[in-house]
């Protein structure tokens, strides 16, 4: 018989297949929902220290290949979700993951502390990769400011923690940031990768931008950025090892894209683009839909199928 479960720092997650922090997972009431889904795990919205806004709409379009979105990292401030994870905790049996997203470096050890201290989240994500924010620039492309936040905060936790990262375009850069990672060993997972920024479609009949924040500039995800997303886990791979654990984030639309990431080396995978579009059903299918693809080959499980790329 094949399943699906995957074993991933002393938890047991009944698939590969959760959200990503973004659409649905703001409120108490959609965080229920995806505690009934087929969801493993459930991922809470990316929390800063005071409550935030959405952006003007149209923020978010479907585009053929993907979506183009610009939100402002709208969420309920992160004292909403240290109450929400005791509730999700004491009513539901499933993993419960939180983000934080500092305005200031100053905010990331508050945030961190506090999840540490005074919530029942089982994972803290450090996310260092907003690209939503107008002029701020994504902090994990400031290799300064990332070696700086990873010092303040790496002695806070004993729950696991994981950075979430932009896509990096140069291996150099890729490198540089492995280098920063290795010399913190309670890193224990890297989440790759978050919307390519900086893109731009037009609507030609009408002769105007899709989105109206940040005069149409938006966030790109999906099947556009895929080999970006493959190429970033693959490479973390290549020089981390077995150091760190990689979640793969984003634009999972279908099994072959949850095998291609098992296989380059992720070990969980999150879905945005598709989650939108499909909401808490998409889960189930894509876990049956993996479920059948591995009994045609012959896998027991979807854990034999990490780290088996093979190289030409």
């Amino acid at each position: 018989m094949t399943n699906i479960q995957i074993n991933f720092l002393w938890t047991e997650f009944e698939s590969p297949v959760f959200n990503a922090s973004g659409p649905a997972c703001t409120t108490m009431e959609e965080l229920e929902k995806l505690w009934k889904s087929e969801a493993c795990a459930i991922m809470m919205k990316s929390a800063t220290y005071e409550p935030r806004e959405w952006n003007p709409e149209p923020r978010y379009v479907d585009l053929e290949m993907g979506s183009i979105n610009s939100m402002w990292l709208p969420n309920l401030g992160y004292k909403k979700y240290i109450e929400f994870s005791e509730i999700l905790k004491q009513k539901y049996n499933k993993p419960v993951f939180t983000s934080v997203s500092g305005m200031c470096m100053g905010d990331f050890p508050k945030m961190v502390k506090e999840f540490q201290e005074n919530s029942q989240v089982d994972f803290i994500e450090v996310n260092l990769s907003c690209p939503n924010v107008i002029w701020k620039p994504q902090i994990a492309y400031d290799f300064e400011a990332t070696e700086n936040i990873l010092c303040l905060v790496e002695n806070l936790w004993d729950k696991p923690i994981w950075l979430k990262l932009p896509p990096y375009f140069d291996p150099i850069h890729t490198n540089q940031v492995a280098e920063i990672i290795a010399k913190h060993p309670k890193i224990k997972f890297l989440t790759c990768i978050n919307s390519v920024g900086n893109t731009l479609f037009i609507n030609p009949e009408k002769e105007e931008v899709v989105i109206k924040p940040k005069w149409g500039f938006g966030w790109l995800g999906w099947t556009y950025i895929k080999p970006i997303a493959l190429a970033n886990v693959r490479a973390f791979y290549k020089i981390l090892w077995n150091k760190v654990k990689i979640i793969w984030v984003g634009w999972i639309y279908s099994w072959r894209y949850v095998f291609e990431f098992l296989l380059a080396w992720a070990s969980l995978v999150q879905l945005w683009t598709s989650f939108v579009q499909q909401w808490a059903e998409v889960f189930e299918r894509i876990n049956n839909e993996l479920i059948n693809y591995l009994k045609e080959r012959w896998y027991k499980n979807a854990e034999d199928s990490i780290w088996k790329l093979k190289e030409l």
